[in-house]
Order: structure tokens, then sequence, then C-alpha cells
């Protein structure tokens, strides 16, 4: 089998590696940017929305799904916002033959999509709050290299919109978001940092912009999600207001929460190694895969077996394959571990003997199963396999950071930065050139690790407002 570019040198090429092997995309449509969801991976993506909608419907917030085409007129409404995406927005200008009165924009986020509806919809204070998500296909016209799921320009995309009565409001809103984002990312095993946003990196538009980082080494980090919180600065250009208990006419405060298939590629990429994905059991297409190994000895009785292991599990609620491939054993093991399948059930002559299974996942452990009482021991197996998955990530993310006292240790950094940043826009700029990368912002959450007592920042030598920030290059 042909092995894969070692991840710690050759993160890219490993990354593509595994994607393309382990069949979650095709790559090969013939657009730039745009892929294929091949069956593995639609199967991925589907257990991937259902976590998120499950978490975000736990807070009150409705599904929805607007038109893809967005009107100029619409689109050009908020200034902010057309400025920061007219250079990625694709624009159709022809229906058939017939030059449009109206250019139309493909959807790229669906702000000014959703707002002059939503100035319908919001008339009294009794139609809020307004909790509403969709997931869409969205579209930019990303500049810089394409890679499956980390950088497309066709985006498989979650968004929520909301209107809420009043600045505190919409504070909370972006809170449940967090809270609930936390549990996606455990659902997945992903530890991350959300960290606020300096104002020249903000979304268009945004009052302010949260955004939710994972480490991916040698100082890099990937943003798999955002929550921004707009104030009125969406509400006031679409004309989003509402009569409120007092007679008053008021504007809407609004937010925005955001995860792109990007997440998808994050666990790909922070849980990967050097035989492939790791899938956590509520993301894996497949969280059993059943293997019957024949022999001429044995005859047919660890294929019966293993179909009978299949049926079981499968009347259990498990997702299993049961993998009767014409492939040599040790080529079917190559390949759900490269595919990143949690728990892997072999059935030889010996297990078929003693009615039980030989059971390996993912991580390399091993344990003979009897099949009595089968179905709880596979629960038992795959919830730990997702503790000791996670704890495997809590050890790698904590590793990833390290605090930098001056500029000159920002250059060839192998860690991300934990930096003393005094909040001015010229020293964050001067942290960027010194890290070739981004002042990412200052976390909302707690390090990962003790840090010192901070000091003076590392851009001015002031200490006057001081307070820990994000220094990486982003992926």
């Amino acid at each position: 089998m042909p092995e894969l570019p070692d991840k710690t040198t050759q993160f890219i090429d490993w990354y593509l590696a595994v994607v393309e092997a382990a069949e979650l995309t095709d790559k090969r449509y013939p657009v730039k940017g745009l892929n294929v969801w091949t069956p593995y991976g639609m199967a991925a993506r589907r257990n991937f929305d259902r976590v998120l909608v499950r978490e975000i419907e736990a807070t009150g917030s409705r599904a929805v799904e607007f038109p893809t085409l967005i009107p100029e007129t619409e689109f050009a409404k908020e200034k902010e916002h057309i400025k920061g995406f007219d250079a990625q927005v694709y624009w159709v200008t022809k229906g058939g033959a017939t030059d449009l009165d109206t250019k139309l924009v493909l959807r790229p986020t669906s702000e000014t999509a959703m707002y002059p509806i939503f100035a319908l919809w919001v008339r009294s204070h009794r139609d809020l709050p307004l909790n509403v998500y969709q997931i869409v296909n969205v579209f930019r016209y990303e500049t810089k290299t394409t890679r499956p799921f980390l950088r497309d320009r066709e985006i498989h995309f979650f968004e929520e919109h909301t209107c809420q009565a009043n600045e505190a409001h919409a504070t909370e809103r972006v809170l449940s978001n967090r809270a609930a984002f936390a549990k996606m990312a455990r659902a997945f095993a992903l530890p991350y940092l959300a960290i606020r946003r300096p104002e020249w990196d903000k979304f268009p538009g945004a009052y302010y912009s949260i955004g939710l980082d994972v480490p991916m080494g040698e100082a890099r980090t990937l943003q798999i999600g955002t929550v921004h919180h707009y104030r009125e600065n969406f509400s006031r250009p679409y004309g989003i207001q509402f009569e409120d208990a007092d007679g008053s006419q008021r504007f809407v405060h609004q937010t925005t929460f955001g995860i792109s298939a990007r997440l998808l590629g994050a666990v790909v990429a922070f849980h990967g190694d050097p035989r492939g994905a790791v899938f956590p059991t509520e993301l894996a297409p497949y969280e059993v895969v059943v293997i019957p190994i024949p022999s001429t000895e044995s005859g047919d009785a660890p294929d019966r077996l293993a179909g009978e292991v299949a049926d079981r599990l499968t009347r259990h609620g498990r997702r299993v394959r049961l993998d009767r491939g014409e492939e040599r054993p040790g080529a079917k093991y190559y390949h759900w571990e490269l595919a990143g399948a949690p728990l892997r059930l072999e059935v030889g002559r010996r297990e078929a003997e003693q009615r039980a299974v030989h059971a390996v996942d993912r991580l390399g452990r091993k344990e003979t199963l009897p099949l009595d009482g089968l179905e709880h021991r596979v629960d038992e197996r795959l919830a730990e396999f997702d503790r000791a998955l996670a704890e495997r990530a809590r050890v790698t993310f904590a590793d990833a950071f390290s605090v930098a006292v001056r500029l000159e240790d920002l250059a060839g950094s192998t860690k991300v930065r934990v930096v003393s940043w005094c909040g001015r826009e010229e020293c964050g700029h001067r942290i960027e050139q010194a890290i070739d990368g981004s002042l990412l912002g200052t976390p909302e959450d707690p390090l990962p690790f003790a840090t010192p007592e901070i000091g003076p920042c590392i851009g001015c030598g002031t200490i006057e407002g001081a307070r820990w920030a994000i220094a990486a290059r982003p992926l």
C-alpha cells in the first residue's frame, strides 16, 4: 500500500492525500474550487449537519431556506458589507439570451438576501426574538489556492441569523451560540479557542466578530466558525424595525453564527495521523466496520457470523459496514484505518469457533469481545474511544501554544504564539509582520495552559491596556 506524506513536515500534501484516498470528495469536477461530495463524504456531511441542527434547535432556532440569487439593489444597501465581499462574488447578468435588468449575485452569505424579508416578518415586539438558520451552499470567488473543505468556491454552509429587541438580548444570543458551538465541538472531540477579532479583521458590517479557531501545527490556525454581533448596522439600511410595548419604533439588534464544511476538514486535519483520518463516533460515516476473514478450514462460518454481528449492531442503531469485498484482510484493515472508522470487528476461524469478535479501535487498542451482550460492549468501546480521542486532542491542543515576550521570538515560530498586546492597531500590525501572519485577537476562552504574569506590549513596550492576544499564520 502507498505511504501517506509525513503530516508534520508535509501537512498540506498529507491532508490532500487523506481526503482523496479516504474518498471524502472528488476534486476532478471541471470548475476550480467546486468539488463533488462522494457517498462516503456525503455520509460524514449528513452526520455533521445532524449535530449542528440538534444543538442549534435546542436553543430555539428554526429552519428556513432563502433563494440563492440576490438582486444587486439589495446587495448594495449595506455599503460596508458589499465592500467586504464585492471582490469575491459571482455575478449573473443573463437569463437565457436576455440581459437582466438587475444583476444578480450568487449568495456569498445571506444577510442581503434575508434582511429585506426580515423587515416584513418583524413588525411588533411580539415577533421577537427571531432566530432562524439555514444550511445552504454559498459561493465565493476564492483567489487563493483552493483545498477541499478548507478553501472552496462553493461552500457547504450553516448560518443562523437573528433579530433581537436590544443590544443586551443580542449579546445573550452571542453567548447562546457560543454555548451551542461548544457542544458541537465536543461531539467532534475538537478543542478550539473563541477569539475576538481586532477591528481591522472583523466581518464587514459587524460591531464585533468572534472567530472560533483550531491550531494546525507549525504556528498555523484554522478558523472553523464565527459569531457576529451587528447592533443596528444591518437593520437600519434594511428597515428592520418594530413597535415596542410602549408604542415607540425601534430598530432590531442582530447576530449571526456561521459554520462551514471547513469544520469537517478541521476534524480530518486535527485528529488525523500517519495512517490517515480519525473520525469521532458522531461524525463517522460508519461507526463499526465488520470484516469476515475466510479460510479453507472454516468454510463460510466467519462470513455467516460477521453477517449476524452486522445485523445485530444495525438493529441496535449503529452505522455498520459489512465489508465482504474481495480484497485481502490486510488491505481492508489499511483502507478502514485510512478512512477513519472508529471500530473494526474482525471475524476469522478462531472467532467463529469462540462465538466472539476481535475488536480494534482506530487508536490501535485491541480486545476480544464475546457475542453475549455484544451491543452493550460495542457501545462501551465506542464511548471509550471517543474519550481517548478527546484526551489525545486536549494534549495536542495545549502543546500547540506558547508565550512570546519579544517580537524577535515570533520569526520562525512552530507554535501558535500568545503575546501581550496593548490593543492599538499599529502594534497589532507589527506583531503580524513579525510572525508573517495575523494577530487573531484576544481570547474569550481560558488559555489551555498556565500563563505568566502579563508583561508590556511586545509591539511598543507599554503596559497600559495590555491583554493576551493570539498571533498565528492562518491556514
